[in-house]
């Protein structure tokens, strides 16, 4: 699979952009600041609906207009697809397919896949759970589109049973008996249902990734692993011998009964995805606060690098981005990244100058400067 043509209008700096694409390699060059991100940041958009930079749509929209346009030709095979996504901050995307009547900005998923690398990823190992649990999820969604939705119930139903336990915690602190928590039951019951199939889906994943993160990373670091990947559940050790969603159900339902009364007093979901963590060990220690920072860098590709393998034997190769990634590495582990990425059928780079990109990606150069993008 490849991107053929990316057309923005009003997304970031670009006011209008068309840029063909072709399969291989191609390099965006040129100074900071002038626009090489974006471009690439257009393409993970449609593949994840979201953006690797920044929370919220916001952002994306040109200083000045109301709305964000993102339009790709996606070749697969002998098939060709347009798709176009409207960003419309604080209102509803819209998406359309094959200039076709309006859809589901969700329906677009999968149709585009790729694989980022960016100076963000450091944060998979040294920042906070949520940057894993992030990882996680958007590799799901990568893997099997429907899984949005369960995220999307997972998330509507989180936000009910927070805003009931708040209401019950500021009416005990006001000297109420603890407001209406009669429906209590009722939204657990809808919480370990969809956390159960977002918990499955998670421990399949972590188990799928486990070899192939700890390949890429002798690859990267001949001699410096293993790398070993722990899901850490908020329901705990119990989680160890559960097979099958019913009885990761049963044991949600179970943990969120136990920890009822403490969410009531703090006012917030204690128990649930939203509080897992994916442990990184390198060796027998945690690679948060304990790898070098070259190590940190060759743990974090090695996750990029095993959820390319994984896409792939998925069937259809993901889009490789690779965002300003090589000025960040020392010259071994620029080479090596190099190599491995070098046979995908796209790989998409962005650099400050030439010498950033190393010379086993030969492909198209983009020059990006003051606005414009011209093929070099």
């Amino acid at each position: 699979m490849h991107v053929a043509h990316l057309s923005l209008a009003d997304f970031r700096s670009y006011a209008r952009v068309e840029v063909p694409l072709d399969p291989g390699v191609t390099a965006f060059v040129g100074p900071n600041g002038q626009g090489k991100t974006n471009l690439v940041e257009a393409i993970g958009y449609l593949a994840t609906l979201g953006s690797h930079r920044v929370a919220n749509d916001a952002p994306l929209v040109r200083m000045g207009a109301d709305r964000a346009i993102v339009r790709a030709s996606v070749v697969q095979g002998e098939r060709q697809q347009l798709i176009e996504l409207e960003i419309n901050p604080g209102r509803s995307n819209r998406a359309r397919l094959n200039r076709s009547s309006q859809v589901r900005p969700r329906d677009l998923l999968g149709i585009v896949r790729t694989v980022l690398f960016a100076p963000e990823d450091l944060a998979l190992v040294k920042g906070d759970p949520g940057e894993r649990r992030r990882f996680l999820d958007e590799l799901l969604t990568a893997r099997a589109p429907r899984l949005a939705g369960v995220r999307s119930d997972y998330e509507r139903v989180l936000k009910q049973r927070n805003t009931l336990l708040k209401s019950a915690a500021v009416a005990r602190r006001h000297g109420g008996r603890g407001g209406d928590l009669s429906t209590l039951d009722i939204w657990d019951q809808h919480l370990a249902r969809a956390g159960a199939e977002l918990l499955a889906q998670r421990l399949d994943l972590t188990h799928a990734l486990q070899p192939l993160a700890d390949k890429a990373y002798e690859q990267l670091a001949p001699g410096g692993g293993p790398v070993v990947l722990e899901y850490r559940s908020s329901i705990g050790e119990r989680i160890a011998g559960a097979s099958g969603r019913e009885e990761l159900y049963g044991l949600l339902l179970e943990a969120l009964g136990e920890a009822r009364r403490q969410e009531i007093e703090r006012g917030v979901t204690l128990v649930g995805p939203h509080r897992d963590d994916l442990s990184l060990k390198l060796g027998q220690l945690p690679a948060k606060g304990y790898a070098s920072h070259g190590e940190s860098w060759s743990y974090a590709l090695a996750l990029r690098l095993a959820s390319y393998d994984l896409l792939r034997a998925d069937g259809g190769e993901p889009v490789l981005v690779l965002d300003d990634v090589f000025a960040e590495l020392d010259a071994r582990r620029r080479a090596r990244l190099a190599e491995l990425v070098a046979p995908g059928e796209q790989v998409l780079v962005t650099a400050a100058v030439d010498d950033d990109v190393p010379d086993v990606l030969i492909g198209a150069r983009y020059a990006v400067e003051d606005g414009g993008v011209e093929r070099a």
